[in-house]
C-alpha cells in the first residue's frame, strides 16, 4: 500500500458513513455501534502491543545497550507525561475544541444551540440551515481530527510502518459519522475535507522525519507510541480514562533520550 492510503481510507469511511447516516437516520442500533467500538478497542490494544514490542529491536539495543531501551521508554513516558500534565494538554485541547465550536456556530447563526442536537426550526430558515451545517461540520471535524490516533496514525504511516492504525481509526470514524450525520446533517460529510488536510500534513511530517531519524530512534518512538495506543484502547473500552493526550510529548522525548544515551555510552 502506498503512503497516504490510510488517510484516503479514512476520508472514504467518513463520506460513506455520513451518507448512510443521512439515509437511514437514527435506525442504526446503538448496541451494534457499541459492539463494533468494543471490537475496535481490542484491535487498538493489539496494534499498541505490536508497536510497543519495538522496544526489543536489535538496532535499538545495539545503539544504547541491552538494558537501556525499556528505561528509555519509561523515561520518555514519565518526562513526556509530566510535561503534558503540567501544560494540561488534554484539558487545553478539549477547551480549544469547545471554543472553536462555539465561535463558528454562533458566527453562522447567533441563535443556534451549541449542542449535538440540530438547532430548532422548521429547516426552511436560512440561519437555521447554516447553523446546523456549521455545527455538524465543526463537531465532526473535532471528533475526527483531534485525538492521539489522529497524530499517531499518520506519523506511523508516514514513517513507512503501514496504515493499520489509520484503518482502525477509519472504521471508528465511519460508524461515528453515521450517528453524527443522522442528527446533524450534511455538514458532517464536509468534515472529510478536514480529515484529508490534517492527516495528510501529519503523514508528510512522518515521511520527512523518517528520512532524518536513524532506525534506533524510530524504534524508541514506535515503542512509546505503542504504549500510548494501549492507553487509547483502554479508553475506547471504557476500562480506564488514560490521559493519552498528555503523554504525546513522549514521542519527542524518546528519540532525544536515545541520542543522549548513545552519546554518553
Amino acid at each position: 500500500m502506498f503512503i497516504g492510503f490510510g488517510t484516503l481510507a479514512n476520508v472514504v469511511t467518513v463520506l460513506v458513513g455520513s451518507s448512510l447516516g443521512l439515509w437511514i437516520g437514527t435506525r442504526f442500533p446503538e448496541r451494534t455501534q457499541r459492539t463494533v467500538v468494543d471490537a475496535l478497542g481490542l484491535i487498538t490494544l493489539l496494534l499498541g502491543a505490536l508497536s510497543a514490542a519495538d522496544v526489543l529491536s536489535p538496532a535499538l539495543r545495539e545503539s544504547v545497550g541491552s538494558s537501556a531501551p525499556v528505561l528509555i521508554v519509561l523515561g520518555a513516558l514519565l518526562i513526556g507525561g509530566v510535561i503534558g500534565s503540567l501544560l494540561d494538554l488534554e484539558g487545553r485541547l478539549d477547551a480549544f475544541g469547545h471554543w472553536v465550536r462555539r465561535r463558528l456556530v454562533r458566527s453562522a447563526d447567533p441563535g443556534a444551540h451549541v449542542v449535538t442536537d440540530p438547532p430548532a426550526g422548521d429547516g426552511s430558515g436560512r440561519p437555521d440551515a447554516a447553523g446546523r451545517f456549521v455545527n455538524g461540520f465543526v463537531s465532526a471535524s473535532l471528533l475526527f481530527c483531534v485525538g492521539p490516533l489522529t497524530v499517531l496514525g499518520p506519523l506511523t504511516e508516514g514513517l513507512g510502518r503501514g496504515p493499520d492504525q489509520l484503518l482502525v481509526k477509519a472504521v471508528l470514524d465511519g460508524f461515528s459519522a453515521i450517528a453524527f450525520a443522522a442528527s446533524l446533517g450534511v455538514g458532517v460529510m464536509a468534515s472529510a475535507g478536514m480529515v484529508l488536510v490534517v492527516q495528510g500534513l501529519l503523514t508528510a511530517v512522518g515521511w520527512a522525519v523518517g528520512d532524518i531519524l536513524p532506525e534506533p530512534h524510530l524504534m524508541a518512538l514506535s515503542a512509546v507510541g505503542g504504549l500510548i495506543l494501549i492507553g487509547l484502547g483502554l479508553r475506547i473500552l471504557n476500562a480506564r480514562k488514560v490521559p493519552v493526550v498528555n503523554l504525546l510529548p513522549a514521542l519527542v522525548i524518546a528519540p532525544a533520550l536515545v541520542e543522549l544515551v548513545a552519546v554518553l555510552r
